[in-house]
């Protein structure tokens, strides 16, 4: 079953040029949420990429919904966060239910002051679109630097020593079925679980596979209900199984439900079969209003990824590189983070800054991350649906004990997605100063707060280095020396709202220095004014200082 664009998705920016690109600084595989996003975010540093695209259009279905307050923030970077929160429904926590009584009832951190939610729900296609979209702005700017070729199909990839090229066949127009060829510098494959770029260079994913399957089910019916993540264990609507709900914009919740393991998976997406079970949960929570099946399929979990990251002038990105549970909503999210980590990274080496072994700081920090991510991933996994008998007595066990215990209720959290620190990563700067804790040590994502002129540090992100300037006059820094560089300096003097203590400080009087990177992770940070180790912090990627 498949669902119609998206309200306000425009087919005028889905037309192809007749003339085929021949060469391109980069390539990217795949035209889903993480490749546009990538093809936005080099927009944003004046790099040129062309996008192949399979499908027609944006995606149908809901697919990934949850997007974490890092994946708003990375979007923002390219002004697509703005459509996405108005669009889409933020929240906060969720409630876990064994059977029909409620066991947990869970809140994200979240500061009023932050700028954004810890989690907004919003279909997927939605964030194709807005991506899409913020790509397509720079044309006013820079020129024509994203091209997005949709009914394409990447079928070959031959690599040399300074180029790669790639034969894509184009199922539009005339010459429908054509094969072409393309010479680019930088392929970067983000064409999903089953990528053609990794076939071709005889890549596999290493890990394992989970038995259990869910079928995902997108219905459109009203509701007054709060946003909220939802969970219910062996409910009495569906004995046996486990049930998620989320609501979506536009009317649409989003279920998934386990299937026992002896059903036959096409069996079990058929609408005979799944409807009723819809309609059994919808009654017991008291939701009667009339509603619609809107598009049907099924998941079974994975941790899976590649090895290393970068293949010469290939990289990987998203599914192409890993598979990570939807439990805990890391997926979409990883591959949000990891082309947020990779585009200034690739941008410096194309605009000569920075040589490519800069590149191997994105593969080691990312496979670290997928690594943290399988892990949590598995766990929470491990519990939704156990995989061996021994695994459901313990879940059995845990929620009728957080029936009467308060203190076994933390066990069902699921552990909702957050950034990973990069430890060991070969940019941090190890400290030389004694700090009152390591929420923003290097290789750690900085917290955000309000700067001095009232924006929000998080919007300085995305194109160069920042740094942020405690206790003191911008002038002892010496800031010309620095701006040289490309990095931008912000004071905090005087800011009542700047969370000093989450940077390490004391207070307001400490005078130091946090330099942070342009995906914003804290690469660095000094007490006092030390101008000279920033510079030398600088050399860590390559650049001539």
């Amino acid at each position: 079953m498949k669902m119609n664009l998206p309200t306000g998705a425009s087919m005028t920016n889905h037309v192809n040029k007749t003339t085929f690109p021949t060469q391109t600084p980069v390539l990217i595989a795949g035209g889903g949420p993480v490749g546009l996003t990538l093809a936005a975010l080099l927009a944003s540093h004046g790099i040129r990429s062309v996008v192949i695209e399979n499908d027609p259009s944006y995606c149908t279905g809901s697919r990934a919904i949850c997007m974490s307050r890092r994946s708003q923030e990375i979007l923002g970077w390219v002004g697509a966060d703005k459509p996405l929160v108005d669009k889409g429904l933020s929240w906060v926590g969720g409630r876990s239910y064994y059977r029909d009584t409620e066991v947990l009832h869970f809140q994200m951190p979240h500061d009023p002051a932050q700028r954004f939610a810890p989690m907004v729900n919003i279909q997927q296609y939605f964030a194709e679109q807005y991506a899409h979209e913020a790509a397509l702005r720079y044309r006013d700017n820079f020129g024509d630097l994203v091209d997005v070729r949709w009914n394409c199909t990447v079928t070959a990839v031959r690599q040399q020593t300074d180029f790669n090229e790639v034969d894509v066949v184009d199922a539009n127009g005339d010459d429908s079925g054509q094969t072409h060829t393309i010479r680019a510098d930088w392929l970067v494959a983000c064409d999903g679980g089953r990528s053609t770029v990794r076939e071709q260079l005889g890549l596999q994913l290493q890990g394992m596979q989970y038995d259990g399957k869910y079928v995902i089910v997108d219905i459109r019916q009203k509701t007054q209900r709060e946003v909220e993540r939802l969970a219910w264990f062996d409910p009495p609507s569906n004995p046996g199984s486990t049930i998620l709900m989320h609501r979506q914009p536009e009317d649409v919740w989003r279920i998934d439900y386990q299937i026992r393991d002896d059903e036959d998976p096409i069996d079990a997406i058929k609408p005979e079969n799944v409807l009723p079970r819809v309609q059994s949960h919808l009654s017991m929570i008291g939701e009667n209003e009339p509603w619609e099946a809107l598009w049907i399929s099924i998941y079974n979990a994975k941790c899976l990824s590649l090895e290393k990251y970068r293949h010469q002038r290939v990289l990987f990105a998203g599914d192409a590189a890993h598979l990570v549970p939807i439990f805990g909503v890391r997926g979409l999210n990883s591959g949000l983070d990891d082309v947020g980590n990779l585009a200034w990274k690739l941008a410096r080496v194309i605009q000569g800054t920075s040589p490519d072994s800069l590149l191997d700081t994105y593969s080691t920090e990312r496979v670290h991350a997928a690594h943290e991510n399988m892990a949590y991933g598995a766990k929470s996994t491990e519990f939704m649906a156990p995989p061996t008998f021994a695994f459901k007595l313990m879940r059995e066990a845990t929620l009728k004990l957080a029936l009467i215990d308060a203190k076994v209720r933390s066990l069902i959290n699921p552990r909702q997605s957050t950034p990973i620190q990069y430890v060991g990563s070969a940019l941090n700067v190890a400290d030389v100063d004694t700090w009152t804790n390591d929420l923003a040590a290097p290789g750690m994502p900085a917290p955000d707060m309000l700067l001095d002129d009232g924006s929000y540090l998080s919007q300085q992100f995305g194109k160069g280095f920042v740094c942020i300037v405690f206790g003191t006059n911008l002038e002892a820094l010496k800031p010309a020396d620095l701006e040289r560089h490309g990095i931008k300096i912000y004071s905090c003097i005087g800011n009542e709202y700047a969370s000093y203590s989450h940077f390490g400080l004391l207070n307001s009087n400490e005078t130091a220095l946090i330099l942070i990177r342009p995906d914003g992770y804290v690469m660095g940070r000094w007490k006092g004014i030390h101008t000279a180790a920033v510079l030398a912090a600088m050399q860590q990627t390559g650049a001539t200082v």
